[in-house]
């Protein structure tokens, strides 16, 4: 990579328009007019009168950001029940009450936990798309947790297992992380599909 900079001066600036991209595209936001941004960055830098204030400018971004991510809850739920309405047509998949597809992988033979119980498990999440989010097979190091800990859809799904089974489960976005979504990798109303087996319970 070439270095093109006739002073430090030169090179700070150009590497805190890199670290505010990488901040804008961080925030879920693909396209900006970069002359208003270079004209605010002007202004405020410059001490020239501001085009908006604190306030409204955060208010503004909000507002787009609120927007985008109703757009995504909205996607996400339409083609999540799509994929739940097709995939229940398929051979060995089952549902329970809750709305929760499973098949069985491997059967177990021991007791079942309660939701007050702490459980062992492996597990390997992904979006419908396939895209990895967990998966404490690729760490190669299961997971105890509280079984009242966790999402709802693993409490009404694990209660049914017994140790040493293996399902592989379809889970409702309104058993899961819902419209909030789980940070970066989880969105708004993502279907969530997780091979789990209950290896212990504490």
């Amino acid at each position: 990579m070439a270095d093109t900079f006739t002073s430090s001066l030169e090179k700070l600036s150009y590497a805190l328009g890199l670290s505010m991209a990488s901040n804008i595209i961080g925030a879920g936001i693909k396209e900006v007019d970069s002359n208003k941004v270079l004209e605010a960055l002007n202004d405020a830098l410059n001490g020239a009168e501001l085009k908006l204030g604190a306030e409204e400018a955060n208010a503004t971004i909000q507002a787009f950001l609120n927007e985008k991510h109703a757009e995504a809850a909205q996607t996400a739920l339409v083609e999540g029940e799509a994929f739940l309405k097709e995939n229940a047509t398929k051979e060995g998949v089952e549902i329970m009450d809750s709305g929760i597809q499973y098949i069985v992988l491997n059967k177990g033979e021991g007791a079942k936990p309660t939701l007050e119980s702490q459980v062992k498990c492996h597990y390997h999440g992904t979006l419908i798309d396939g895209s990895v989010f967990d998966s404490s097979v690729e760490r190669n190091d299961p997971a105890t947790f509280p079984l009242n800990g966790v999402i709802q859809g693993w409490q009404i799904a694990l209660q049914e297992m017994q140790v040493g089974e293996k399902r592989r489960l379809f889970i409702p976005s309104s058993l899961a992380y819902g419209e909030q979504g789980a940070g970066g990798a989880i969105g708004p109303n993502q279907t969530l599909i997780f091979e789990v087996e209950l290896l212990e319970i504490l």
